[in-house]
């Protein structure tokens, strides 16, 4: 995969946290949104983009879920893999790009896509591929669940979401729910529903 001089910054940005230790969006704990999704939903195929550490992946698998789980930093992608062997949990993680699934070879009929903060750190310029990406490989009702930083939350040029952008790049998708996070910034859990 051939990266922009934008997109090679920000995945040098992200492993350097990862070799630094742990990336501060990576507690190492599920969030209850997810713990609640679970409870609710009957177990599917599920698509985590940005797995991180594998910790949610884990999670899903260990509740009924067929996990298939991405991240664009090689050393996020191997300590997810320690994880998930070490659980014993049926997830197969994947390194790739979550603006280019179809070279990830990630499949389809996902009746959930999880997104904890993947995709407000993408650049604008490749949010279209994300959406249509995410769109090809989820079923028909299926559920993307994501977390998202408000636009001015952090001091760079690319990170946050709007749920109105949500609305304008999925098409196919109704933005079902916008639940305001817990953090001291502008914070955001948005539900879409595939039609």
């Amino acid at each position: 995969m051939v990266l922009s001089k934008e997109e090679l910054a920000v995945r040098d940005e992200l492993a350097a946290y990862y070799e630094a230790g742990r990336p501060p969006w990576d507690s190492g704990i599920t969030p209850p949104e997810l713990v609640e999704l679970v409870a609710a939903e009957p177990a599917g195929r599920a698509l985590e983009l940005g797995c991180g550490t594998g910790t949610n992946a884990v999670y899903l698998a260990e509740h009924g879920w067929d996990v298939v789980a991405v991240d664009f930093i090689e050393e996020a992608v191997r300590r997810a893999r320690a994880k998930v062997e070490a659980a014993g949990a049926a997830v197969r993680v994947v390194h790739g790009d979550a603006t280019r699934l179809d070279e990830a070879a990630v499949g389809d009929g996902f009746s959930l896509v999880f997104d904890l903060s993947c995709y407000c750190g993408i650049p604008p310029h490749r949010r279209d591929a994300y959406a249509a990406g995410v769109t090809a490989a989820a079923a028909k009702g299926a559920r993307l669940l994501m977390f998202g930083y408000g636009p001015d939350a952090l001091p760079d040029l690319i990170s946050g979401v709007t749920a109105d952008e949500l609305r304008t790049r999925f098409a196919g998708w109704d933005l079902v729910d916008v639940t305001p996070g817990t953090n001291p910034f502008p914070t955001f859990w948005f539900t879409l529903r595939r039609r």
